[in-house]
C-alpha cells in the first residue's frame, strides 16, 4: 500500500507564537522566513550561530539561552525542533504531538508532524515543492518554476481587473511611481524598463518578466532589441526610436502612447536602453503618467556607463588609480550656450570621465579638457556598440581621440572613457 501524500498548506503566521529549538545551521536558514512570514518566535538553545544571534540581537527573534524543557510548546502553533541532541528532539516532539502543534524535525523527517517545502518567491508568488524523502529533486523542481516565472518562459498571466477597479478587498488603483515589489504592479499601467546597454541577456529579470507580461512595448532603439522576437504574436510594438541627429518620436507623442494604451486597461512597457534615468528621460514619463492618472512602476537598468567599459576591460574605478567616476552627457558641445556641463571643473578632477551620448562633439570635448588643464596625454577608449557582437574598442589619447575617432569611423552608440583607467588591465575580458 503506497503511503498518504502530505497535505500541503499555507500557514499564516504573523502575530502567533512560533517555537525554534536549536540555534545552529537548520534555525539559520529557516528562520528568515519564518520572520518574513511575521511569526512571534522563540528560540530555545544554549548556543547560535552569529548569523542567529545577529537577529536576536537586531529584536527580531527572542532567544532563551538554554537547553529545552517541557513546557516550552506551551501556547504555540508551529514548532521546528533543530539540536544535535536526539533525546531533546525526541521529548520536544512528543511534546508537541500532545499539544497539538505542528511540527518539523530536522533529524527524523518521519517523527515530524510537517515537512518544510522547497520554497522560492517571485513577484509575489509562493512556490513550495514536496517530493517526501528526496530534498535534492523538491528544490530542482522550485528552481526551475521559479527561474521559468522570472525570466518569462514560463506563463502565469495575471487576472487584469478595469483599470482603476481594486485587486483584492481594500486595494485601490494609485498614481505615482511604484517600487519594486509593489501591489501596482499588477494593475494595468506602465513600467518603465531599463533594458540594460544592449545585451538581452543583461535585462534584470523583474524587466523580462514584465515584458512576458505585457500587452503593448513601447521600445528605444537602444533597448535590448532580440528580446522583441520573444514576445507572444498579440504583443504590439511601438518604435519609439530616437536615432541621433535623424528622425525621432517626439517625447511628447511617447508621453502620450503611454497614457493612452494605459487607459485602455493595458499593461504597458515602456523599455529603455540602459537605465530609464540615466539621460533616458525615464523622470519626464513618469511625471506625465503621473499627471493622468496612470500607475507607473520602475524597473532600473544596468547603465551602460558602468556595464560598457566592464565589458571592454575597462573598470570605472580601480585601488590607487581611480576614487570617483563622473558620468557625463556629451551631446552638447562645450561652447554651445545649451550646455549644462562645467567642462574647467571636470578637466580639474583626477578620476575617471564617462561620456554618453558623445561620438559627434568628442573632439571638441577634448580639446576643451585639454584646454582647462587635462593633461593631452590621458588615455582615452572608445566602446562601440558595447556587450553586442559587433563590440570593438578603440583607444586613444585626449589629444587624439578626435581624430581617432574620425579615422576608424566610429559611430554611436559609443560610451567614451577618459582617465587612467583605460591602461588597468588586459584590453579585453570574455
Amino acid at each position: 500500500m503506497s503511503e498518504n501524500p502530505a497535505y500541503p498548506v499555507g500557514l499564516r503566521l504573523s502575530g502567533r507564537r512560533v517555537v525554534v529549538i536549536g540555534g545552529g545551521q537548520v534555525a539559520q536558514r529557516r528562520l528568515p522566513a519564518l520572520i518574513a512570514a511575521g511569526a512571534d518566535i522563540t528560540l530555545i538553545s544554549s548556543s547560535a550561530t552569529p548569523s542567529v544571534e545577529a537577529m536576536a540581537d537586531g529584536g527580531e527573534i527572542r532567544w532563551e539561552r538554554r537547553r529545552y524543557q517541557d513546557g516550552d510548546l506551551a501556547g504555540a502553533w508551529y514548532a521546528l525542533i533543530a539540536t544535535d541532541d536526539p533525546v531533546a528532539n525526541t521529548a520536544a516532539s512528543a511534546e508537541a504531538e500532545a499539544r497539538r502543534v505542528w511540527c518539523v524535525r530536522s533529524d527524523d523527517a518521519e517523527a515530524a508532524t510537517a515537512w518544510t517545502p522547497a520554497t522560492g518567491r517571485s513577484d509575489g508568488v509562493t512556490v513550495a515543492v514536496l517530493t517526501g524523502r528526496d530534498p535534492r529533486r523538491s528544490a530542482a523542481v522550485r528552481d526551475a518554476v521559479i527561474e521559468g516565472l522570472r525570466d518569462g518562459t514560463l506563463a502565469a498571466p495575471r487576472h487584469r481587473p478595469a483599470a482603476g477597479r481594486a485587486t483584492t478587498p481594500g486595494a485601490a488603483s494609485t498614481a505615482g511611481m511604484a517600487g519594486s515589489g509593489s501591489a501596482e504592479a499588477a494593475l494595468p499601467g506602465v513600467a518603465l524598463v531599463g533594458g540594460g546597454p544592449g545585451d538581452p541577456d543583461l535585462i534584470t529579470v523583474r524587466g523580462r518578466r514584465l515584458l512576458a507580461a505585457a500587452d503593448v512595448v513601447i521600445a528605444d532603439r537602444l533597448g535590448p532589441r532580440d528580446l522583441l522576437d520573444e514576445l507572444p504574436p498579440h504583443v504590439e510594438v511601438i518604435d519609439a526610436a530616437k536615432i541621433p541627429y535623424g528622425r525621432f518620436m517626439a517625447q511628447e507623442a511617447i508621453n502620450q502612447a503611454l497614457i493612452e494604451h494605459a487607459k485602455a486597461g493595458k499593461a504597458v512597457v515602456r523599455l529603455k536602453g540602459g537605465d530609464p534615468f540615466v539621460f533616458g528621460r525615464g523622470m519626464e514619463e513618469a511625471e506625465a503618467l503621473a499627471e493622468a492618472g496612470i500607475p507607473c512602476t520602475v524597473v532600473p537598468g544596468i547603465s551602460s556607463s558602468i556595464s560598457v567599459p566592464g565589458a571592454a576591460g575597462i573598470p570605472v574605478t580601480h585601488r590607487g588609480v581611480a576614487h570617483e567616476f563622473t558620468v557625463v552627457s556629451g551631446h552638447v558641445a562645450p561652447d554651445d550656450p545649451r550646455s549644462l556641463v562645467d567642462w574647467a571643473a571636470l578637466a580639474r578632477l583626477r578620476g575617471t570621465l564617462v561620456l554618453l551620448m558623445a561620438v559627434e562633439k568628442i573632439g571638441a570635448i577634448a580639446a576643451a579638457l585639454v584646454a582647462h588643464g587635462r593633461p593631452a596625454d590621458t588615455p582615452v577608449a572608445i566602446v562601440q556598440e558595447g556587450t553586442m557582437a559587433a563590440q570593438r574598442r578603440v583607444d586613444a589619447t585626449l589629444g587624439t581621440v578626435g581624430e581617432r575617432a574620425k579615422a576608424e569611423g566610429v559611430r554611436p552608440p559609443a560610451v567614451i572613457v577618459i582617465g587612467n583607467v583605460v591602461a588597468v588591465g588586459p584590453a579585453r575580458l570574455t
